[in-house]
């Protein structure tokens, strides 16, 4: 016998083929919905076009990216101190090929175009799927054009760099390159939250209009190699914001000391640092004193990304644990067609599919806000209820999906345990839970309009499901409570608040057997606490078909 045949233990079958690249677009018939139905489809050809990207060659450069993490260099050979992160070229890859595609500029050079940014979220949505890391300075760099505007010389200066398909991460002036990238510095030790506690000081220099000179340091200094920072310090008038080159305006590198990369749970392939600042040179952004209002006109659009983050995330994780559940057999039958297996499945496809139809009914009231006070009222409420609600769900999504591969879940190459690390970063990041619920309820106690926006979309769907009629009228109820008393509950308004409008959002477009499903498993007194717990039928076989042509 040969000796090979006869130590061989055993053949290797019954398992899923590896998964193929595959076209996040065409196949995601829920996103090209909604992205129709909001306003986006005209931009379908460059969806398309990435979608094929983002489900190829860009699932490769996020696993390569991943793997060999942003490395800190602190001293050159010399001794100088050059403060630069060096990057692996996969990551340089990922975010050239997205910026070429308009992850950051698409909405701002189509600016004006109704569903530019509704195009714009989905080109996120198609590449966070690939890699988050790059999509924090993707992010940033797209939300900080609102607060640039309070500052028209520079607004005129950078914007154009901004708007840009180029990237070039070149360790040189922002004002040298074609394409710029722009980070993020608030948060700092004795704060997190609370940036008002903020201590580093700005000091304005003389005979420099708007100029000053910032010292102090800051726990989380987002993308650390962007060519600038909008920072939040302050200044004699108050806590301000500022635009922190990389280089200071004489060509001469900036008084920004990196001290260390944090060592992250995940977002492994993007660097964050802690820094300080020692008498570095930044652009006062609006008036002394009004750096938080500011600020929050470019939080506001990157709470939006957080919200596209996990439900993309979500996404990409379903599609993993139907593959698997397709080619695996179990007990004589494929992993799927077993009744319980099948109940999760559906179920997260379900999820799946209201995460996505809320994060692109919020993308189009920002793409509208400044055309429908309405649609503005809409989004300033709605981004905190579903960056709130859809981040919240989804670490235990993907805890799920990566249950349904079972043990080989649990290791790296098959990418669940990387979505699962990712997952709890939107919820954290531009706001933890609390925060969202609270700014809720902000919106609600001082601007009206936002209230009104909220239960105008509700009544869109009157009739089209009792329990969701039920569910509106117990919320008016809720809302007319003091409110002192509504503080301690706001994380379950905020939750039927979210649930409430995803059901509007899908009764009103989305097929009816996915919109009835949502309303009964979601809303209606069969609802179970576990993913998997659905206890009609009706519409598996639908959610199942959608969510994997």
């Amino acid at each position: 016998m040969d000796i090979g045949e006869r130590f061989r233990t055993h053949d290797v079958e019954n398992q899923p083929p590896p998964l193929a690249p595959s076209d996040l677009w065409q196949g995601d018939v829920a996103l090209r919905e909604a992205v129709a139905r909001e306003g986006g489809g005209w931009a379908a050809d460059v969806l398309a076009a990435y979608g094929a990207l983002a489900g190829g060659e860009l699932q490769e450069l996020g696993r390569l990216a991943n793997e060999n993490k942003p490395r800190f260099l602190s001293f050159d050979a010399r001794g100088q101190r050059i403060d630069q992160v060096e990057f692996h070229p996969a990551y340089h890859q990922l975010m050239r090929t997205a910026v070429e595609h308009g992850v950051p500029g698409f909405a701002w050079r189509h600016d004006g175009r109704d569903g530019a940014h509704v195009a714009r979220a989905a080109l996120m949505f198609l590449h966070n799927q690939a890699d988050q890391g790059s999509s924090c300075p993707l992010t940033m760099t797209y939300a900080s054009v609102p607060a640039l505007a309070h500052a028209p010389a520079l607004a005129n200066d950078w914007l154009p760099r901004i708007r840009s398909a180029s990237y070039d991460p070149a360790h040189r002036p922002g004002w040298e390159k074609a394409g710029v990238t722009i980070g993020m510095g608030m948060t700092e030790k004795q704060g997190g939250s609370d940036v008002r506690a903020n201590t580093t000081r700005a000091t304005a220099l003389p005979g420099n209009e708007g100029l000053y000179s910032l010292v102090g340091h800051k726990w989380f200094f987002s993308a650390p190699m962007c060519d600038a920072f909008l920072v939040l310090a302050q200044a004699p008038g108050g806590l301000s914001c500022f635009l922190l080159p990389r280089f200071a305006p004489d060509g001469s590198r900036n008084a920004v000391h990196i001290q260390r990369l944090k060592d992250k749970l995940g977002d492994w392939s993007n660097a964050s640092a802690e820094v300080e600042f020692q008498g570095a040179v930044a652009w006062r952004i609006g008036d002394e004193g009004r750096g938080v209002a500011t600020i929050l006109q470019m939080v506001a659009l990157t709470r939006l990304d957080c919200l596209l983050g996990s439900a993309s995330l979500m996404r990409q994780g379903l599609a993993r644990a139907l593959h698997f559940a397709r080619h695996r057999r179990t007990f004589g039958a494929p992993l799927v067609e077993h009744g319980l297996m099948r109940n999760v499945l559906a179920d997260l496809a379900l999820e799946s599919e209201a995460a996505t139809a809320l994060a692109f009914r919020v993308a189009r009231a920002v793409d509208a806000s400044g055309r429908d006070p309405a649609e503005a009222a809409l989004a300033r409420l709605t981004t905190a209820l579903g960056k709130y609600w859809v981040c919240k769900r989804a670490p235990a999504f993907l805890g799920e999906a990566m249950e349904c591969l079972g043990g080989i879940g649990y290791v790296e190459e098959t990418g669940m345990p990387r979505l699962y690390r990712q997952a709890p970063l939107n919820s954290i990041w531009e706001g933890s839970g609390n925060i969202q619920c609270l700014d809720v309820l902000r919106a609600l106690g001082r601007e009206p309009g936002c209230a009104q926006a909220f239960f105008t979309e509700l009544a869109a769907a009157r009739g089209a499901n009792a329990a969701l009629d039920a569910e509106a009228g117990a919320i008016e109820s809720l809302l007319r409570q003091p409110a002192d008393a509504l503080v301690p509950r706001a994380r379950e308004l905020a939750e039927r608040m979210a649930l409430a409008l995803q059901a509007s959002v899908l009764l009103r477009g989305g097929p009816e057997a996915v919109a009835q499903a949502f309303c009964s498993a979601r809303l209606g007194d069969g609802r179970g606490l576990a993913l998997g717990s659905l206890r009609c039928q009706d519409g598996w076989q639908e959610l199942l078909a959608r969510a994997l042509p």
